[in-house]
């Protein structure tokens, strides 16, 4: 889902930054995946492309030999690569990580609200709130034409 940046704070995009590279160091604060890590969803669980040095970095979301962070761009043309050859039927995918406002109030921008999460996680933790909300908004449009 796309975010409407007008609904945050006008230093957001910092603020985001600073959580998911400095503090949280690259990785999803939940389940420790590394941001643009390459590879694919079994059972819910992130399988990062292994088997050889340079695989295994790729799979840690770096660049083989500099051990630099790969960019989006480089992970997402692996992940396609990937998807191009594979032949077990996977979807490679590129974790990208996301701050979640633990409390969802986007103007409470505290750190101790913020966490850095790769897109499951963050779902997976908005999955509640979400249901809710649409719930409500079913309830309001059933009184609004009742």
């Amino acid at each position: 889902m796309p975010i409407d940046y007008n609904k945050y704070a006008k230093n957001w995009k910092a603020i985001s930054r600073f959580i998911r590279f400095y503090r949280a160091k690259n990785r999803c604060e939940v389940c420790g995946v590394h941001n643009y890590a390459v590879g694919y969803r079994e059972n819910g669980m992130f399988n990062p492309i292994a088997g050889n040095i340079y695989s295994d970095m790729i799979g840690e979301g770096k660049s083989y030999p500099s051990l630099q962070p790969l960019t989006y761009s480089e992970a997402k043309e692996i992940a396609d690569f990937e998807n191009e050859w594979d032949t077990e039927g996977r979807k490679y995918i590129v974790i990208v990580l996301t701050v979640a406002h633990l409390d969802h109030d986007v103007k409470n921008n505290s750190f101790f609200n913020l966490k850095a999460m790769c897109q499951k996680c963050h779902n997976d933790y908005d999955k509640e709130y979400r249901k809710e909300n649409r719930s409500k908004r079913k309830r309001q449009t059933t009184l609004d034409f009742g």
